[in-house]
């Protein structure tokens, strides 16, 4: 069972001084059936209370289409979330994630499924922005889509049964730009002719969520000791 509180925010973008209508749904343990209809590609975030996922409970997930709307599920119940485990494991939805080991690591240990189809925008800004070392979502933002995004509610309570207008806002626009980051990057890696080791790398991510799992997240397999 779900329930929706709708939240109407404006974010504003002062790189291009105008203004971006979103709307905010908030859900409790899964996203609504009609969610599911007509999907091709979705952005996705987690929050958790900490970086370690033994110790660290998956406390919220995001996601969007691309279309300003903002989907936010709070976890009280993991065994309650049919929609999102289909959509993780449905491999015709691309799954658009920044920095997407976190993310998978977590909905994999707490969800129980492996997600399908995944996009990382960091790991493709590192293959093509190689003139720079910026590859976070703000540094993205601001340089491909020329917005600028606010990252104060990084370190914050996200088990609260109830989050602040602030949080509901971060958490909105860490799923907000993903699809047009995407369509940047895409253009980049086809330029760049990196379209293939790009998903390769893609594919790989859901056998480094196992190791990560498995052993300390530093652990090199490859390394030479």
């Amino acid at each position: 069972m779900y329930y929706a509180l709708i939240y109407y925010y404006k974010l504003y973008d002062s790189m291009q001084s105008s203004i971006v209508n979103n709307e905010i749904l908030t859900f409790y343990n899964d996203l609504p059936n009609e969610f599911l209809n007509n999907i091709n590609e979705v952005a996705i975030d987690t929050e958790a209370m900490g970086l370690c996922p033994h110790r660290d409970r998956l406390c919220i997930a995001q996601f969007s289409k691309g279309d300003n709307i903002s989907y936010i599920v709070q976890f009280n119940n993991y065994d309650s979330s049919d929609n999102i485990k289909s959509v993780l494991q449905n491999k015709n939805i691309t799954k658009i994630f920044h920095y997407a080991r976190f993310d998978v690591m977590m909905l994999y240990k707490y969800l129980g499924v492996m997600t399908n189809n995944i996009y990382c925008t960091k790991i493709a800004s590192k293959l093509v922005r190689t003139y720079t070392d910026k590859h976070s979502l703000k540094d993205l933002c601001n340089a491909l889509l020329g917005v600028e995004i606010s990252k104060n509610e990084t370190c914050t309570d996200w088990g609260s049964i109830t989050l602040s207008k602030e949080q509901l806002l971060y958490a909105a626009t860490d799923v907000l730009y993903l699809n047009k980051l995407k369509n940047k990057l895409d253009i980049l890696l086809e330029r760049e002719n990196r379209i293939e080791i790009a998903k390769s790398c893609f594919d790989y991510l859901q056998t480094r969520v196992l190791f990560d799992l498995m052993v300390d997240n530093n652990y090199d397999i490859f390394a030479h000791h």
